[in-house]
């Protein structure tokens, strides 16, 4: 269960049906595998929303904790052979608990990222199906949300670049940073969705993380006021994106 990042006590692993759960037992202690399933919070009348995507990300309320399930899902063209259907490598090779996994370290370093709660996976035959929950953040919306409402000021810019620079002086290379993965709250900048994300050693994937951001912002502005998104703007994102963090980086070992 844990070879690949250590895990504290808190952390549980429970088999189920074709398959596991693992999860934190210190923010979700009654945890059962129907919390995986939306219609279980829809009939207890707990189910606060949904947002769609790629696929359709669930918000529930339970013991006053606002929490997000997430099913995983493919893109692409090999979404057109299965949509939520994924080789199965075993165990520790599963999107849901790699991620969770992933998430757990970065949460207990400190950086701004959701709390994980608990990650599923079911296995059957040569393929296995995974779903995360985590914590929903108290946030105002993600920068793209942001960005539709109105223009955001230099800081909120300069606080977006030096919220990325924590990441990538951690070493984590996220596999898919756009305007939709990073969240804004009134005094503090997040950064979710860590699936296919790894630890990584200095390098090029830095300038790529931040390219593939740059054109998920001219992409998503491009209809917008040019107000929206200016060459400042993302001048001020680099300032802050130059200034150091003083992170170490992770390893599985520390």
């Amino acid at each position: 269960m844990s070879g690949r990042w250590p895990l504290g006590s808190e952390v549980k692993h429970s088999a189920l049906a074709g398959g596991a759960m693992l999860y934190d037992a210190s923010r979700a202690n009654n945890l059962a595998p129907a919390w995986f399933d939306p219609g279980y919070w829809k009939s207890r009348g707990e189910l606060e929303g949904t947002a769609r995507g790629r696929g359709t990300t669930h918000y529930f309320k339970t013991a006053g904790k606002h929490l997000v399930l997430r099913h995983y899902r493919r893109g692409g063209l090999i979404a057109h052979v299965s949509t939520d259907r994924y080789i199965w490598r075993g165990e520790e090779g599963t999107r849901p608990f790699a991620e969770w996994q992933l998430t757990y370290r970065l949460h207990r370093a400190g950086l701004p990222v959701p709390a994980p709660i608990a990650a599923r996976y079911v296995h059957e035959g040569l393929t296995y199906t995974g779903d995360l929950i985590t914590e929903r953040l108290p946030t105002v919306g993600s920068l793209a949300e942001c960005l539709v409402k109105g223009a955001l000021s230099i800081l909120t810019w300069i606080l977006i670049g030096r919220c990325i620079r924590r990441f990538h002086d951690l070493g984590v290379c996220h596999a898919d940073l756009n305007a939709h993965n990073v969240l804004l709250s009134e005094d503090a900048v997040y950064l979710i969705d860590f699936d296919r994300c790894q630890l990584r050693k200095g390098g090029l994937w830095r300038d790529s993380n931040l390219v593939r951001l740059r054109r998920s912002l001219e992409k998503i502005t491009y209809a917008m006021p040019r107000d929206r998104f200016a060459e400042a703007d993302w001048h001020g994102l680099l300032d802050g994106y130059r200034q150091a963090s003083g992170e170490q980086p992770l390893s599985p070992a520390s």
